[in-house]
């Protein structure tokens, strides 16, 4: 009778682990992108909250800032202009127009106000409900001096999905010396630095590679680049959609996960 009971309950294991599906794998359930800025007041406490998401293995958390609040004294040291482009751009996809500092971008398809845990958990759960993002379970790996993306074959909605490789530095911190934080010492998490486009994924296997080499510029050493983030994402550039499918490896030891 135990033995028999002993197997039930290896047998409920096994369903429950095939039931709970990719995450069980660890794939993500959520991107959250935070558009934010050094110059916003308002800021600090998304930058920390996000600090928090960082460590869950569930989530793909991500600084994305902006530089429209520069003209306010201070330049922000680690905004990218077409961080503010692809904000406004997923304002324009939703039909909101709604463009704020902090906004947290979920699954690329719902927003909510960066420093709101609360919000931001609404809109993971209100994503998965309606639009059933991150299905496509995507892996990226670093194999000697290359990193290599592969793409399962799938359903894509339209032309295809744009594949973008982010390298991110996992903590910044920065002194601000004028503005709205002047004086203030910030720290950042998972601090994206470039968009580097490795192609579209039209619905069948794809593997797609870049050197190591040619991910830093003039602006970003690789000793800088912690993490990579890879994202395929329905739309494109200009009308950014519905996040497909997303995975992360680390380059080296780091605060993010």
């Amino acid at each position: 009778m135990n033995l028999r009971r002993l197997s039930l309950s290896l047998a409920v294991v096994c369903a429950s682990l095939a039931v709970t599906g990719p995450l069980a794998a660890g794939e993500p359930k959520a991107v959250v992108e935070l558009f934010t800025s050094q110059g916003c007041s308002s800021c600090p406490p998304a930058d920390k909250l996000l600090g928090s998401l960082v460590h869950d293995p569930s989530v793909i958390a991500l600084s994305l800032p902006v530089d429209y609040w520069d003209y306010l004294g201070w330049k922000d040291t680690l905004a990218l202009h077409g961080h503010a482009k692809r904000q406004r751009a997923y304002s324009v996809a939703r039909g909101d127009r709604a463009v704020y500092t902090p906004q947290a971008v979920v699954n690329g398809v719902v927003h909510a106000l960066g420093s709101d845990k609360s919000a931001i958990e609404k809109a993971i759960a209100d994503s998965r409900a309606s639009a059933k993002p991150l299905t496509v379970p995507v892996s990226i790996k670093v194999q000697g001096d290359k990193v290599v993306v592969d793409v399962p074959a799938g359903t894509v909605d339209g032309a295809g999905a744009e594949v973008w490789l982010c390298p991110v530095t996992g903590k910044v911190q920065v002194t601000v010396g004028r503005g709205e934080n002047s004086g203030k010492a910030l720290t950042y998490y998972n601090v994206v630095r470039r968009w580097v486009k490795l192609g579209t994924w039209t619905g069948k296997a794809e593997s797609f590679s870049v050197a190591l080499n040619e991910l830093p510029n003039a602006n970003l050493p690789l000793q800088d680049i912690d993490r990579l983030v890879v994202i395929v994402q329905d739309g494109s550039k200009d009308k950014p959609g519905l996040m497909v499918g997303a995975a992360t490896v680390a380059l080296k030891d780091g605060p993010a996960l």
